[in-house]
């Protein structure tokens, strides 16, 4: 799909392929968090180990940290109609498979095939939504796709949770198919194309460099907390010699304007600030959606229903403010949303290293309810800010790289919390402590870890500006690396 529109919409009404890819999108996400209860199930009935049922989760995030990178040249080469069929196909196929797999080999495909099909949804919408929108009105848009990306994945835990209890995990997929089917449907009887495909060969040297990088990197993060971390530290040290090598390259494709991944949106100062706000405020909300759980189930005995209800009000709250914040945003900018959105963050996050065995409920789900508030006054404007930087032929590109450090965060901050967590807890049980009060302490450290990290975020924060630099500019500059890179 390519970045050139000859009329976008002007007027103040959400445009029809936007509200379409933001449903679309909504149904897919759901779908990555929704497998999180079932992992007992697993075990019992495809008669496996806990470490290897949680390769439906690991597998799902492998799968979209090697595919996302390449999103952005197919956005590209493709209509929006054929991009969208294309993806929610896979997507159903990948869904019918995993419903009737018969042994976890089987399921595992299945949800690979799934994670294919999500990987160009969001990179999708977001081009699709900074080609069609008007700068004016781009954050009351964006704040209505953050209500589908946010109240999805905590949508999905309560889901499978009441699933769970009435039934099989197959009925996870079943439940999901026939909506996912229906969406399909109706977008492709209403969706029009926006723009021309262009033309160009994909550079398969490319695609394998990504897929072993990025995907290698997520795999290697998600080995840590398993015992020996040689391993681990190994397969991280060759995804990032890989991802070295295939930055290299996009380089050297950029001379000829066919990189697989576009690395000039970089040279955009609003955008690489940006990224690494993102990137590290996605990092510290995985790792609490990592921590509160098991805090809950592991240490004060909840049910995987109870848990899903009580983080609930978070994700909602979270989902139900973006078009406020989105709306706020095109009103005053962005620094008046993102500064105290930060400070919130680090926030709650310090509050939760004060955790305890007895602490009332009631304050935790203010805790989250508090992180999920001040992420979504982050995101939304942030999300604008980076990709409104870009020129129009980047966005395909900026927008798969934000979602590419999306899933190295996730993996990052599952990594940072469990190896925290893991290590303190084991430390203090060799000198006598009993476990549950071991592992509480080991979740406070994992949660001031993250509380530190936050303070990153403010500093992002208070450098990005309230407007993103024109157009115009960030034309000329993405154009300059050519010629910085010349041998």
């Amino acid at each position: 799909m390519s970045a050139e529109l000859s009329a976008a919409p002007t007027g103040r009404r959400t445009p029809t392929v936007i509200r379409l890819l933001v449903l679309a999108t909504f149904v897919v996400i759901l779908n990555e968090t929704i497998m999180i209860n079932a992992i007992p199930r697993l075990m019992v009935d495809l008669h496996v180990t806990d470490r290897t049922a949680q390769w439906v989760s690991t597998a799902f995030m492998l799968t979209m940290a090697a595919v996302i990178p390449i999103t952005g040249w197919f956005l590209q080469r493709v209509t929006t109609r054929r991009a969208y069929a294309l993806a929610m196909c896979v997507f159903l196929a990948g869904t019918a498979l995993a419903a009737i797999a018969p042994s976890f080999e089987v399921l595992l495909a299945g949800r690979v095939v799934q994670a294919c099909g999500t990987a160009v949804m969001m990179p999708l919408l977001m081009t699709t939504l900074m080609t069609v929108v008007p700068e004016h009105d781009r954050g009351r848009v964006m704040g209505n796709v953050t209500l589908a990306i946010s109240v999805a994945p905590a949508m999905g835990p309560v889901i499978s949770g009441l699933v769970l209890q009435l039934g099989s995990w197959r009925w996870l997929f079943v439940f999901v198919l026939p909506i996912a089917a229906g969406v399909t449907w109706f977008g492709l009887r209403n969706l029009e194309n926006i723009g021309e495909p262009q033309t160009g060969s994909i550079d398969w040297l490319s695609v394998v460099l990504s897929a072993l990088g990025f995907g290698g990197l997520v795999f290697g993060l998600s080995r840590f907390g398993d015992g020996s971390i040689t391993t681990p530290v190994a397969i991280v040290v060759a995804g990032v010699i890989l991802i070295a090598a295939f930055a290299l390259r996009q380089i050297r494709l950029q001379r000829t304007d066919s990189p697989l991944l576009d690395l000039r949106v970089l040279l955009s100062s609003t955008y690489a600030k940006a990224l690494v706000l993102m990137a590290v405020a996605f990092l510290a909300m995985l790792g609490s959606m990592i921590l509160l759980p098991l805090y809950l189930q592991n240490l004060r005995g909840l049910s995987p229903l109870q848990t899903g209800l009580l983080v609930m009000p978070g994700g909602l709250a979270m989902g139900l403010l973006g078009p406020t914040v989105g709306r706020l945003f095109d009103r005053f900018g962005g620094r008046v949303l993102v500064i105290p959105g930060a400070i919130g963050i680090a926030a709650a996050l310090a509050g939760f290293t004060q955790i305890t065995l007895t602490m009332p409920y009631w304050q935790l789900v203010a805790l989250h309810v508090l992180l999920m508030i001040s992420l979504a006054a982050a995101f939304t404007p942030v999300f604008t800010l980076g990709l409104g930087a870009l020129p129009m032929h980047l966005y395909s590109h900026g927008s798969s790289m934000l979602a590419t450090l999306q899933q190295v965060a996730a993996a990052l901050g599952t990594a940072l919390v469990v190896t925290i967590m893991s290590s303190r807890a084991n430390t203090l049980e060799r000198h006598g402590v009993d476990p549950l009060s071991a592992n509480l302490t080991g979740m406070r450290l994992a949660f001031a870890v993250s509380a530190v990290l936050a303070l990153l975020v403010i500093a992002m924060a208070i450098l990005l500006p309230s407007r993103s630099e024109s157009p115009e500019a960030a034309v000329v500059v993405a154009d300059e690396l050519p010629e910085l890179v010349k041998d």
